[in-house]
This record gives C-alpha cells, sequence and structure tokens, in this order.
C-alpha cells in the first residue's frame, strides 16, 4: 500500500492534479472589475488613471521574460516559488492602501504593486503549465486547453470563495487573491517537475477525463450564476454553493488514482514476468583501438548565438531565443496578438464601468465578470481540444483557427459600442469565449513552430504583446475618450471637478468610438493572421508529432533494457 500510495503522489497524472489546483487560484488578473470600483473610490483616481493601473496589472500578467530565463535553468518548484511571494507582496499591499490601513500611496507606487502581484501569475503559467506541456508534448493542444482553462474558471471560483468568506465586502477580495494562490503554490510546489517522455496509447483519453470534469464544474458555476442573478443569496448559501465548486474541483483526483493503480499494477506484472524469462545476452563485438580510423571531418567549433540568428532551422525544429524573435512567422503571430488580445482585454477590464456606464444594476457587475470568466474556460478548452482534433484529423492549421476566433470576437466590441438591449451580458459571454480561445491557439503554435527546447522562454515572450495592446487600446484609446466624455458631462451640468475626486461618465457615448475603433483594430489582426496561415499551411499538411514519437519509443527501449538489467542483478 506504501509503495502504492508513492506511485500516486509522484506520478505524471498527478502531477497534472497538481497544476489544475495552481492554475485555479492564478486567474487574480481576471477579476480586476469586481474590485476595480474600490480602488478608483478610495483612491480617488479617474478612469484613465485606473485603465492605467489595468495596464501594468496586464503587463505583470504577461511579461513572463524573467519568468522563463529563470525556468531554463532552475527547476520548476523554484519559479513557483518566487511566484508565491511575488503574488502576496502585490496584492497585499493593494489591500493595505484600498483598506487606508497605511497612507495614499502615489500612483506609481500602485502601478508596481499590481504589476508584481500580477507577474506571479506568469510564474505559476511557467512553472506548471509549460511544465505540464513539456511531460505530454503529443497533447500539448488538450495540455494547453485544459489547464488554461482552469485559469479562465478561477475567476469565478475566487468569485463565490469570496462571497463565502468575506460576505460583500469586495474590499476583502484583494486580501483572498493575495494569500490563496500563494498557498497552494506552496503545498504542491515539489509535485510539479520536468518528467521523461513516455508514450501513452491511451493519453488522451484520460484529458478528456479531466475535460468532463471540468465541464461539469464549468456548469454547476453557470447555474449558480443564473440563480444569483434571481435570488438574494446569503454568506452560507455562498458557502455551500463554495463547498460543491471545491468538490467538482478535486474530483480528477479519482482519475488520477485509476491512471496510477493502473499503471502500477502493469508494472508489477511486467517485473513477474521478467523474472521468469530467461534473457540471453551478447557481448558487443569491439574494434581495436589500433586498427580504428581516425575521422577526416574538421571538428568544428560551436558557433556565436549571433552568427546564427538568421540561418533559422526548419519550422517544427528546436529554434533559438534569437532565431525566433527575428523570425518572420513570430512577428507576424505578435502583431496579430496585439490586435485581437488587446481588444478583448480592453472589454474585460473595463467591464465594471462600461456596465455602470450604461445603466446596469450593480449587482450585474459580478454577473458579468462571471460569464467572462465561464467562457473563457470555455473558450479555453474548446480552441485546445478542438483544434488538436482538427490538426491530427484534417490537418486544418492552428493559425487559421486564431482568424476565425479574431472575427467572431468583433461581434462581442460592436454589442458594447452600439449598446443592444441586454447586450452586455451577450458580449461578456463572446468577448470572454474569445479571449480564452486565442491563448491555447497562440502558445500552441509557438511551440509547433519553434521547438520545446526553449519553450519556457518562448511561451511568455509571446505574451508580451498582449499589454502592449492593452496599453494602446486600453488606456490611450478606451481611457482617454471615456475620460473626455465624463469632463464634457460634468461641464455641461456646470460642476468643476475636484482635486482626487473620481470621474464619471454615463450613456452610451462613454464608450461607443473607442468600441469601433478596438473593432477596427481586431478585423486588421484578423486579416494579419490570414498571412501566417498561408506561410504555415504546407508544414500543417505533415505530421508534426513524428519526432517526438520517436523519441519516446527510445525512452521506451531505454528503460525495458534497464528493467531488465535490473532484474539479471536481482538474481
Amino acid at each position: 500500500m506504501k509503495k502504492l500510495t508513492l506511485q500516486v503522489l509522484t506520478g505524471r497524472w498527478f502531477m497534472v492534479f497538481a497544476t489544475v489546483l495552481i492554475l485555479s487560484a492564478s486567474g487574480a488578473t481576471y477579476i480586476f472589475g469586481i474590485y476595480s470600483t474600490d480602488i478608483k473610490t478610495s483612491l480617488g483616481y479617474d478612469q484613465t488613471t485606473l485603465n492605467l493601473l489595468s495596464f501594468f496589472k496586464d503587463l505583470g500578467g504577461n511579461v513572463g521574460i524573467l519568468s522563463g530565463l529563470i525556468n531554463e535553468v532552475t527547476p520548476p518548484w523554484v519559479v513557483l516559488s518566487f511566484g508565491a511571494v511575488l503574488n502576496f507582496f502585490g496584492y497585499f499591499m493593494i489591500w493595505l492602501a484600498v483598506t487606508k490601513k497605511i497612507p495614499k500611496p502615489k500612483v506609481w507606487h500602485m502601478c508596481l504593486y499590481i504589476c508584481v502581484g500580477s507577474n506571479s501569475q506568469s510564474f505559476a503559467n511557467t512553472g506548471a503549465l509549460v511544465t505540464c506541456v513539456k511531460n505530454f508534448p503529443e497533447s500539448r493542444g488538450a495540455v494547453l486547453g485544459l489547464l488554461k482553462g482552469y485559469v479562465g474558471l478561477s475567476g469565478a471560483m475566487l468569485t463565490q470563495m469570496y462571497h463565502a468568506i468575506y460576505g460583500n465586502d469586495s474590499k476583502s477580495l484583494i486580501l483572498l487573491i493575495g494569500w490563496l494562490p500563494s498557498v497552494v503554490s506552496l503545498v504542491f510546489l515539489r509535485i510539479v517537475r520536468v518528467m521523461r517522455v513516455v508514450r501513452i496509447e491511451h493519453e488522451m483519453k484520460v484529458f478528456y477525463k479531466f475535460l468532463y470534469t471540468s465541464l461539469g464544474l464549468a456548469g454547476f458555476l453557470m447555474m449558480v450564476i443564473i440563480l444569483q442573478k434571481q435570488l438574494v443569496f446569503k454568506q452560507s448559501e455562498y458557502g455551500l454553493s463554495t463547498g460543491v465548486v471545491l468538490f467538482l474541483l478535486c474530483l480528477p483526483l479519482v482519475v488520477v488514482v485509476k491512471e496510477e493503480v493502473d499503471s502500477w499494477k502493469v508494472k508489477k506484472q511486467e517485473m513477474e514476468s521478467m523474472s521468469q524469462v530467461k534473457v540471453v545476452t551478447e557481448e558487443p563485438q569491439t574494434v581495436p583501438s589500433s586498427t580504428a580510423k581516425p575521422s577526416d571531418d574538421p571538428i568544428q567549433e560551436p558557433s556565436s548565438c549571433w552568427r546564427t540568428v538568421f540561418r533559422a532551422p526548419e519550422r517544427g525544429e528546436d529554434y533559438t531565443i534569437l532565431q525566433t524573435l527575428f523570425s518572420i512567422d513570430m512577428l507576424i503571430l505578435f502583431i496579430a496578438t496585439i490586435c485581437g488580445v488587446g481588444g478583448t482585454l480592453a472589454a474585460i477590464d473595463n467591464l465594471g464601468q462600461i456596465g455602470t456606464s450604461l445603466g446596469y444594476p450593480k449587482d450585474s457587475i459580478s454577473t458579468f465578470v462571471s460569464l467572462v470568466s465561464i467562457w473563457n474556460y470555455l473558450g479555453r478548452v474548446v480552441s485546445g481540444f478542438l483544434s488538436e482534433h482538427f490538426l491530427s484529423k484534417y490537418k486544418l492549421p492552428r493559425p487559421l483557427m486564431l482568424t476565425i476566433t479574431l472575427m467572431i470576437s468583433c461581434l462581442g466590441h460592436l454589442l458594447i459600442a452600439f449598446n443592444a438591449p441586454n447586450g452586455l451580458y451577450v458580449a461578456s459571454i463572446v468577448i470572454g469565449f474569445c479571449f480564452g480561445a486565442q491563448w491555447p491557439l497562440i502558445y500552441a503554435i509557438i511551440s509547433e513552430l519553434f521547438g520545446l527546447k526553449y519553450y519556457s522562454t518562448l511561451y511568455n515572450f509571446g505574451s508580451v504583446a498582449s499589454p502592449i495592446g492593452a496599453y494602446v487600446l486600453n488606456v490611450k484609446v478606451v481611457g482617454y475618450l471615456y475620460d473626455k466624455e465624463a469632463t464634457r458631462q460634468m461641464m455641461a451640468m456646470g460642476k468643476i471637478r475636484k482635486i482626487g475626486e473620481d470621474l464619471e461618465c454615463n450613456g452610451d457615448k462613454c464608450f461607443k468610438l473607442a468600441f469601433i475603433i478596438i473593432t477596427g483594430v481586431t478585423i486588421l489582426g484578423a486579416f494579419v493572421s490570414i498571412i501566417l496561415v498561408l506561410r504555415t499551411r504546407k508544414f500543417y499538411k505533415n505530421d508534426i508529432y513524428k519526432k517526438f514519437r520517436e523519441e519516446a519509443k527510445v525512452a521506451e527501449k531505454e528503460m525495458a533494457i534497464a528493467a531488465n538489467y535490473g532484474g539479471l542483478l536481482k538474481k
């Protein structure tokens, strides 16, 4: 029994489960819309300043170059430890500022705090998610979709937990997202690690079981959100719903135990059968050193990385970091990400202010955020699993699926721009789904085109495009036009804004022009992504996972030889 327990705790499927829990607690950046109003009113910010904070949130959450470089030279537990410390420090300082337990910080202090706190998400992604992709390279689309899906669901789960623990005190939500993700990362610190790739025939079936349990969790959260919109929930009722959420979150543990038990039984049978087999060994023939001919090939000196920058290998081989940065394919993907993710992030970060400006009730704001969270999850798992299915069966290029996703997101932007009746509910669904769907596609494309050798760094480089798009579209477009319209409305009423007073705008003109511009930029990103489709269509027609199957076969042979050798030693 002791050996079986050790098998479960050290197995690759329990490592997947630990990754699920770490990422399920790391989605604090997606619920900014709930506590952003508290920051705005407590510290007296206008919309431009609030959007500046939002930009630094996105900057920290997506610029993970440092975590990637650390992960290249250290084990994943070091990266997760860094993330836990950064998370607690950043959000705890924000909570102290909002609750006025410390003197009012300067704006750049708040920008630093939220950047540090949100940067912990990139450490969690790098330490956990990248490690999982390396352990299951042939199922990378499903792995990315599933794990990024749990990140998307985390917003809705954290919302239920904060209501259960703190009631309706939204300021305490900041405290919750400060301590909870840090604790979870520290608990599973040594479980997450890079393991030797072993080919498992029913690997995708196991991931589908994980998917089904996550769909049950998403379905329950959706049902609870609808009930909470119709009824007034007490804190005890939130506690009950949170209990069910935690049960469904831990349900994949049943799948983990079953798979590890089956694996343990197979290994046990192999060892028993091995002891009954007579193994015949043959001494390899060696060539005398005196007759060995020296190689005529000259010894090649390692070339500088700068000399090989523009001599990139074939697509799918392992690019260096510099070769990737100077690649035309990466440039195209980078521009498409700026246009696509930047627009959806601007919408998500401003949901609270959009709902208030368009006259939606205050309790609907958390509904919008929860809808975005759930459909964000669905977008991630659907794009991850479906893209893997269409790629393996029909050789459909992943960049084409990214183009389709960008075009669909334009519908959500237009619903906000023209204030359709109850349109913000539909817009939350569309934007949440498309925002979630983009990430597994982007990360899978990077791993397929540029290889897995430096994936820890390349994965995080792909995320850098997101805050660039968010800064331009969120701060310079949405924030500027909102404040301009709010100032006009204040002047029309004969009022003068006082120092430290927040700036409010009401009506559909507050965000109309901004989201028309965002729609145009997103369409531009879709057209740019079509260029990548045309450039990579021949590559995706090939068997892009062939080399991983060959490497797994070699690993299996080596393990079999080692097992035979171990059996001989026991005799």
